[in-house]
């Protein structure tokens, strides 16, 4: 007897069909890895600019909410509180962090108004290392009203605080805070 064996194997054509798949979802998959890379980077710059943001916003709302040096009808007893009656930024003493003359004399709320770093700093206006990369403005708004107070009479504020990052523009972190003047 006589057995016939039928050889089995691949086609040519076939071991190119399935080349051309494997190269295809493997391309899609590579190109989905880079993406997943790509873009996981993203939640630690987003910590780190929250971070950096609650910082600054501690540092602003540890301050005074009038100048220190407030007080035009020289009695310590009424002095910010009762002595504040308009906008607190235009006349209970802020004059902004330009004319302070340093970031570590910034000795009230409305000195940190239009303060911009480029590269997060410390209160004394030192670098942090590391952190070059990271833009801050601070924005203080004397304008706005909280549950019957008004920033117009000097009884509140509104503090925030903005952070970027130069070489990723889905970093954008805004941290606001309201304060009264009690």
């Amino acid at each position: 007897m006589r057995s016939v064996y039928r050889q089995g194997g691949v086609s040519l054509l076939e071991l190119v069909v399935v080349i051309v798949i494997l190269g295809v979802v493997g391309s899609g998959m590579l190109i989905l890895i880079q993406q997943i890379t790509a873009s996981s980077a993203d939640p630690q710059m987003i910590q780190q600019a929250n971070a950096i943001a609650r910082a600054y916003l501690e540092e602003v709302m540890s301050r005074s909410f009038c100048d220190p040096e407030f007080d035009p009808d020289a009695d310590p007893t009424t002095a910010c509180p009762l002595d504040c009656t308009v906008s607190a930024c235009t006349t209970c003493g802020g004059v902004g962090p330009l004319l302070e003359g340093s970031r570590g004399l910034l000795d009230d709320i409305c000195d940190y108004d239009g303060l911009s770093d480029s590269g997060a700093m410390d209160q004394t206006g030192a670098a942090l290392p590391g952190l070059a990369a990271f833009n801050v403005t601070v924005d203080v708004d004397d304008t706005v009203g909280l549950n019957g107070l008004s920033g117009g009479s000097g009884q509140v504020v509104l503090v925030n605080v903005n952070v970027t990052h130069t070489g990723n523009s889905r970093v954008d972190v805004t941290l606001s805070a309201y304060r009264a003047n009690f």
